[in-house]
């Protein structure tokens, strides 16, 4: 007995790195991934530096909307570069081996970067509710001041959770296989490999998910219901159409992002499999990223006009 527990905690103790397994299971696709991926996470980069860009220079962009924009293209260069660069050299080398310390670093930086998002969304959701419902007070409501420390706020808030949530999940022991059927490490696919009872940690990735998403959504919701009932007050139709262009990029963004990172966060892993959970991963972590920046280019005429004017001094 005694030597079964010394064989045990000696395995216990014997990983120090995992294999992403990624898309290993499609071997044949892997240059055609790598291009793929390749070429989005470039038009991401470059899309958002555009976007960053042009809310910096342009005089008619230098307003709280955009101020919020700006930072969060920047985010989305910080949280894809979490996953792609990643994944593209386990494409490149067909090998997944990544260390704990990496990997632990991989996750607390996702879900800082995630976190972020979610509440500089309900800060960009904010600005446009004083905007509609309160237009006489924007100018005074949501000066630089508060634009900065709104924007401050999103980032450091999140700081006590994602490291908090990071080194509560890789202190648990691991033991057997050291193979995450993902291509990152994500937290439902690392809990899989714990030994011993995780029900006080998934217990905790609920809490957060709900602190950091349920919460900062349902504000979002309550934010664009008053913005709703007031653009419904107004009687012209082009004064409506007009409010309504303000939000609807946001809107769109919002529902994307949130409701990818509720099916994967709060739903019952029983109810999810591994094959599923990697490809709800791709939408947030890859697809949408790519969106983001064509919904808000392509939507509002204020960036497509600096954009033209950006072009043309170039040219």
């Amino acid at each position: 007995m005694e030597k079964h527990l010394k064989t045990e905690k000696s395995n216990m103790t014997t990983i120090t790195e995992f294999v992403l397994l990624g898309f290993s299971d499609i071997p044949n696709s892997q240059w055609i991934l790598f291009g793929i991926f390749l070429v989005i996470y470039l038009t991401i980069l470059m899309c958002n530096s555009i976007i960053i860009l042009i809310t910096r220079i342009d005089p008619v962009l230098q307003t709280p909307m955009y101020f919020f924009l700006n930072n969060f293209s920047f985010l989305e260069i910080c949280y894809v570069t979490i996953t792609i660069p990643r994944m593209l050299m386990d494409l490149l080398t067909q090998k997944g081996n990544i260390s704990l310390v990496a990997c632990a670093a991989q996750m607390c930086f996702f879900l800082l970067f995630g976190g972020s998002e979610c509440l500089l969304l309900t800060a960009m959701a904010y600005d446009r509710y004083v905007a509609i419902c309160n237009p006489l007070l924007y100018p005074l409501v949501m000066n630089h001041k508060v634009c900065v420390q709104l924007a401050i706020a999103s980032w450091v808030s999140v700081v006590p959770g994602g490291i908090g949530q990071t080194c509560q999940i890789f202190s648990l022991p691991f033991c057997g296989s050291n193979k995450i059927n993902h291509f990152f490490c994500d937290v439902p696919a690392i809990l899989k490999l714990a030994c011993g009872d995780t029900f006080l940690n998934e217990i905790t990735v609920n809490l957060a998910a709900v602190v950091y998403v349920m919460v900062p959504f349902l504000l979002i919701i309550v934010s664009y219901g008053k913005i709703i009932a007031n653009i419904l007050k107004v009687s012209s139709a082009s004064g409506r159409a007009k409010a309504f262009s303000t939000c609807s990029s946001h809107l769109t963004v919002v529902v994307l992002f949130y409701g990818t990172a509720t099916i994967t966060y709060l739903q019952p892993k029983t109810n999810q499999s591994e094959g599923t959970g990697k490809v709800i991963s791709l939408f947030y972590t890859v697809l949408i990223p790519i969106l983001n920046p064509i919904i808000y280019t392509l939507r509002n005429k204020d960036i497509m006009v600096a954009l033209r004017k950006l072009l043309s001094r170039l040219l």
